[in-house]
C-alpha cells in the first residue's frame, strides 16, 4: 500500500515538473483601431519547439472557442492548445476580431470578409522571425479553414484544414435552402447574382431571406463569397492536411473529400466520432450538448494526427 502510494506520489511530481514548463502569455496585436487580444503558450524548457497559429471558425468566437450570447462553451480551442503545448509545439490563440466589445463601433460600419486574413497575416507577422519557434503551422477551423488558405504565403511552413467546407458561401446557403425551403431557391440565387454583380441587394421580399441578406451583412457575403475553397487550396504551396470528423453537424466529411480531391497533394484523414467543436461523440444524442460545455473530451485521434504532421 505504501508502494502504492509513494509512485502516486512521484508521478504527482512529475506531472507537476512538467506543468512547470509551460508558460504562457499575453499577446494584444493591433489592426489599425481593430483590437485582437490572443494568448502564446509554449514549453519554456525547449531551445526551439513549432508554433501553431489557430485561426477560428463563423461567429463572434474568442480565444476558447466560446461565443458570448450563445449555449456555446465548448472551450475546444483553449483545449486543443494545452494538448499540443505538453506534445511541444507552442500554440497561439486570438479573440476574433467580432469577439471583442472594443471593436463594435468599428464592426459596425463594415465587416468584410478579407479583414480576417488580414488580421491573421498580422499573426503571423508577428511570430515569423521569432527564434523560440521553428516552423509554423496555420490550423484553420471551419470558416477559418478558407481563412488560413489565403493568408497561406511562404511565411508558413504547413496548413491543416479542420471542419473546412469546401464550396463557396453562395453555394453553400442554396444548398441548405434547397433542402429546407426549394422555393426559395430561384430568388436567392437572384439576389447572389446581384449582390456579385453589384456589391448590394435593393429590394427583398421574402421573410426568410430577409433575415439571410439584411443590409449589414450584404458587404461581407459579397467579399465572402468571391472565393472558392477548392480552388483557393490548390494555390497552398506548403504541406497540407485535411481532417474531418464523422459526427460534424455542420461540415460533412464529403467537404474534406472535395478539398482532398481539389489538392490530391494532400494528406486526407477522417477521424470517426470527433463532431465539429472537435469532441469525442458516443451517441448522437450527445452531440448538440457537447456545444454548451467543456466536459467532452477532445478526440484524442486527432490530437495525435496534428503532432505527427507537425513534427514530421
Amino acid at each position: 500500500m505504501k508502494f502504492k502510494i509513494l509512485i502516486t506520489i512521484i508521478a504527482i511530481q512529475f506531472s507537476c515538473y512538467g506543468q512547470n514548463h509551460i508558460s504562457s502569455e499575453e499577446v494584444l496585436i493591433m489592426n489599425d483601431s481593430i483590437q485582437l487580444p490572443g494568448t502564446l503558450t509554449y514549453d519554456s524548457s525547449l531551445d526551439k519547439q513549432p508554433l501553431v497559429i489557430f485561426v477560428h471558425g463563423s461567429g463572434n468566437v474568442d480565444r476558447n472557442g466560446n461565443q458570448a450570447g450563445l449555449p456555446a462553451n465548448a472551450a475546444y480551442i483553449k483545449q486543443l492548445s494545452d494538448s499540443l503545448t505538453t506534445k511541444g509545439i507552442a500554440f497561439y490563440r486570438y479573440d476574433k476580431r467580432t469577439a471583442t466589445m472594443a471593436n463594435l463601433k468599428y464592426l459596425m460600419k463594415e465587416v468584410n470578409f478579407d479583414s480576417f486574413v488580414s488580421d491573421l497575416r498580422l499573426a503571423i507577422d508577428k511570430f515569423k522571425n521569432d527564434e523560440r519557434f521553428s516552423s509554423i503551422t496555420l490550423i484553420g477551423h471551419s470558416q477559418g479553414s478558407l481563412v488560413a488558405m489565403l493568408a497561406s504565403t511562404s511565411d508558413i511552413d504547413k496548413y491543416i484544414s479542420l471542419a473546412g467546407p469546401s464550396q463557396s458561401i453562395d453555394t453553400t446557403i442554396l444548398g441548405q435552402l434547397q433542402s429546407m425551403y426549394p422555393n426559395l431557391v430561384e430568388p436567392a440565387t437572384r439576389y447572389f447574382k446581384e449582390l456579385k454583380e453589384t456589391g448590394t441587394i435593393k429590394d427583398i421580399k421574402e421573410p426568410i431571406l430577409q433575415q439571410i441578406f439584411p443590409k449589414q451583412n450584404q458587404a461581407f457575403f459579397a467579399s465572402w463569397m468571391q472565393y472558392d475553397p477548392t480552388k483557393e487550396i490548390k494555390k497552398v504551396s506548403v504541406p497540407i492536411l485535411i481532417l474531418n470528423g464523422t459526427k460534424d453537424l455542420q461540415v460533412s466529411v464529403d467537404d474534406a473529400k472535395n478539398l482532398h480531391a481539389a489538392q490530391p497533394d494532400s494528406k486526407l484523414v477522417i477521424i470517426d466520432n470527433m463532431n465539429h467543436v472537435l469532441k469525442t461523440i458516443e451517441k448522437d444524442e450527445e452531440n448538440v450538448a457537447s456545444y454548451a460545455t467543456p466536459d467532452f473530451p477532445l478526440s484524442a485521434q486527432l490530437i495525435s494526427t496534428i503532432e505527427d504532421f507537425i513534427k514530421n
